[in-house]
């Protein structure tokens, strides 16, 4: 192959893609934690925070009679997927908003405005993994220890799927809010009755209880909790709510590169 050849390939459209994604995925990160004095740890400590205060509700104030054993691993399981879900989306309100500028002048897809928040805020949820390790670990001298299963390998799925997922449903918010700005806020609001609605501080099998364990599998979220949650138990792995999951992801997927294709044009006009 000669050198000329080489260079094409290099430089081939997903190339440039891949490079300009990681450029500006590694910036945020820098820009996000240059000026904090505890930098990644912010990763960590958020998380923990978080958990701490729904442990502390629903074990020390609350008498509760869902989720498993270690309940604090049985939290963050879902919880910090869903801080990576939830940043994401929110950022994504601002993706053509907040850069416009740069965007206007630039020339790679605008999808990768969206990307690179998907992949930033994934990259923070892969650095907080550790906070679940060290629970797991302190909780084999409790009462009630936490065993890592083979089933932890479906977690690279869940990844994949929350990948399509949050990316399709930024690709769609993220065009409208140029037009629409109140949908900022809105989508603030369903994101905050969709935690609730979200198995996070409950699973998807304590709504058997209540005969919502069906509908509750159609929350796209709901079967790619199942399957991280399944690393530490699982009997929690609903293969129904998966698929729904999968097939939810994908059509999310499809729609925002719908909408953004039909809108980018007049978007780069507004902005």
């Amino acid at each position: 192959m000669t050198s000329a050849a080489l260079s094409r390939r290099d430089w081939s459209p997903f190339t440039r893609y891949r490079r300009s994604l990681w450029l500006l995925t590694t910036r945020d990160l820098k820009v996000r934690y240059s000026t904090s004095f505890l930098g990644y740890f912010w990763s960590i400590l958020d998380p923990l925070a978080m958990s701490a205060i729904y442990w502390f509700v629903f074990t020390q104030v609350f008498q509760r009679t869902v989720g498993a054993e270690p309940y604090i691993v049985f939290l963050l399981t879902a919880l910090l997927p869903w801080m990576w879900f939830n940043g994401a989306i929110t950022d994504a309100t601002r993706a053509f908003t907040k850069e416009a500028k740069l965007i206007r002048s630039t020339t790679i897809p605008r999808t990768i405005w969206v990307a690179r928040l998907v992949l930033s805020k994934g990259i923070e949820f892969v650095a907080s993994i550790p906070v679940v390790i060290v629970f797991a670990v302190l909780s084999l001298w409790t009462a009630h220890p936490a065993h890592l299963h083979v089933e932890a390998l479906w977690s690279l799925l869940a990844i994949v799927l929350q990948v399509i997922l949050t990316l399709g449903i930024g690709l769609i918010v993220a065009p409208l809010v140029v037009f629409f700005r109140d949908l900022e806020r809105a989508v603030r609001l369903v994101l905050r009755f969709l935690f609730y609605a979200s198995p996070i501080i409950y699973g998807l099998k304590d709504l058997a209880a209540i005969g919502l364990d069906f509908w509750g599998s159609f929350n796209p979220l709901a079967g790619i909790f199942t399957l991280y949650r399944a690393a530490f138990f699982p009997e929690q792995l609903d293969w129904f709510a998966v698929a729904v999951s999968a097939g939810m992801s994908v059509l999310a997927f499809i729609v925002g590169l719908a909408v953004y294709q039909r809108t980018i044009r007049t978007v780069l006009k507004e902005i």
